[in-house]
Parts: C-alpha cells; structure tokens; sequence
C-alpha cells in the first residue's frame, strides 16, 4: 500500500506544467502507480481547465475571429507514431517494468560501487542529478545528509530507514535536516532526484565519497 505522495502543490504544479523535468518525470511515474493521487491530479487539471476558460481576456475575446483564423489554417498530416506502453531495464540479472514516464530512458549506461548501481537520467538542470538507482539484496546505503533535498520514488521493491518501511509507489521527498540509512533485505529499484551532493555522518566520509559521487 502506498503512504507517502506528493503534496497537492506540487501536484497542482506538475498539472499547470510548471515543474522541471526531473521532478515532472516523478510524480507522472508515481499518479501511474497511484490511484489516489491520479484521482487528484484530474481534479486538479478539471480545475485548471475551468479557470483557463472563465477567465476575463478569454471572456472577451472575438471567438469569431477566432474560429476564424482556425478554419482557414491550413494543417500537415501527422505521422502516426506508435510507443511502448512502458519502459523496460535489466540490472542485476532481473527484468524491471517501469512507468511510461521512463520509456525515453531505456538503454541507460549503469555503473556500480558494492551493491549499488546508478544509470543517469540526462537533463539539462544546474545541480539537479537525477537517476535511477538499484540497491541489491541485503544492501544498505550509509547514514547520511543531503545539504540540499532528496526525492526518492520507489518503482520496485522495498526499503527501510530509521523512519519506516517503504514500498513500491511511495514518493519520499527529504530535506538537508533528515539522515537516514536505507535498506533492502531483497533488493530494489528507486527514481533519485538530488539537488546536492551526499553528507556521509560517519568518520570515514573520505573511504565512502566514491559512493557518495556515484548516488549524486
């Protein structure tokens, strides 16, 4: 069962197409997996479209004109391009079913450190690193800080912190106050957005920093 969602602004936001590309890609993934929150996000963009068409410079428009100017446009054909529902990707000798949100981003480049991999999503955002990241059976990412936010939606499987357990759907978004300590007892697959690099609390921050590179 999912417990944790995106908050109605940020829905509100993803339905106005106001959000960067990154957190756009994870919230579209998570109202797929989500019924509630899908549910909200019609309601949202029902609200959206109501307000667009009662608002006073449309009111006041020459719809003649308009509708005008529409008839005589003269349109090319389009060319029917047909997609794969969803997204699929092999890592760690299993087969992963993504939401459609990720079929752009099937053949990713992986690299990893212990049990941990990470394929890079390509965007163009200053400081903004977003990837999807595998956690193999048994492992766990040490406690650590983020000096600026941590949005993580699991896709497959589960994990557990010192907050709770997690499982596939849930949208967790931290801020530099939370440390935490993930881990997988079977292992799992997560959509990570960061906006700055790992804060690692133990004293061994120069041993870890290649993990630390490698999940930013």
């Amino acid at each position: 069962m999912i417990k944790f969602h995106p908050n109605k602004k940020m829905l509100t936001a993803f339905s106005a197409g106001e959000l960067p590309l990154s957190l756009s890609i994870a919230v579209s993934a998570h109202i797929e997996l989500c019924e509630e929150c899908a549910q909200q996000a019609q309601q949202v963009e029902e609200s959206l479209s109501h307000d667009t068409w009662h608002d006073e410079s449309l009111e006041n428009a020459d719809f003649g004109d308009m509708l005008q100017s529409i008839m005589t446009t003269s349109f090319e054909p389009l060319e029917t391009v047909v997609r794969a529902p969803h997204a699929r990707v092999h890592i760690a000798g299993r087969d992963y079913q993504l939401p459609t949100a990720f079929r752009q981003y099937q053949d990713l480049k992986w690299s990893g450190f212990g049990a941990i991999s990470r394929a890079r999503i390509v965007n163009d955002e200053k400081n903004v690193r977003a990837s999807l990241l595998h956690i193999g059976e048994g492992g766990r990412i040490p406690e650590h800080k983020h000096k600026g936010y941590e949005l993580t939606l699991l896709l497959d499987g589960s994990f557990t912190d010192e907050s709770g357990t997690y499982e596939k759907g849930d949208f967790i978004l931290l801020d530099g106050d939370k440390s935490h300590s993930p881990y997988t007892e079977k292992g799992c697959l997560c959509y990570a957005v960061q906006d700055a690099p790992l804060h690692f609390m133990s004293g061994v921050s120069k041993v870890l920093n290649p993990l630390g590179n490698l999940i930013y």
